[in-house]
This record gives structure tokens, sequence and C-alpha cells, in this order.
């Protein structure tokens, strides 16, 4: 069991990676049209929605359903 839950791990966190730096990437056109892009802001953003691609595989993760 233990070894399931390393995996979820795994793959749960490439999932929020990914969510996290596609968030990034779609907020710098919209701040850098706007004004100077503010980094914080979109670090914040982008964490925040790493948190809740975390939550979201709480629900389960396709990619393990098939074992």
């Amino acid at each position: 069991m233990k070894r399931d839950w390393i995996e979820w791990w795994k793959r749960a966190g490439v999932r929020a990676v990914k969510t996290m730096a596609q968030t990034m990437v779609a907020m710098l056109p919209v701040a850098a049209t706007i004004m100077e892009v503010n980094w914080g802001t979109v670090i914040g953003t982008a964490a925040l929605a790493g948190v809740a691609s975390f939550a979201t595989s709480l629900a389960g993760l396709p990619e393990l359903e098939d074992r």
C-alpha cells in the first residue's frame, strides 16, 4: 500500500507542476499588456493553482485507475 501512495504523490506532483507552469504562461501576456509583470502575483497564482491541482487529485487520478 505504501508504494501506491508514493506513486500517487509522484503523479499528483507532476500534474500540479504542469498546472502551475500552464498558469504562469497564461498570466504573462495579460500582465505584460496591462503593466509590468508582477512576479509575486504570477508565482502566487501559480502556487494556488498547484494546490488546487493537488486537491482535485484527491478525487482520483485517471493515470492510476487502470492499475
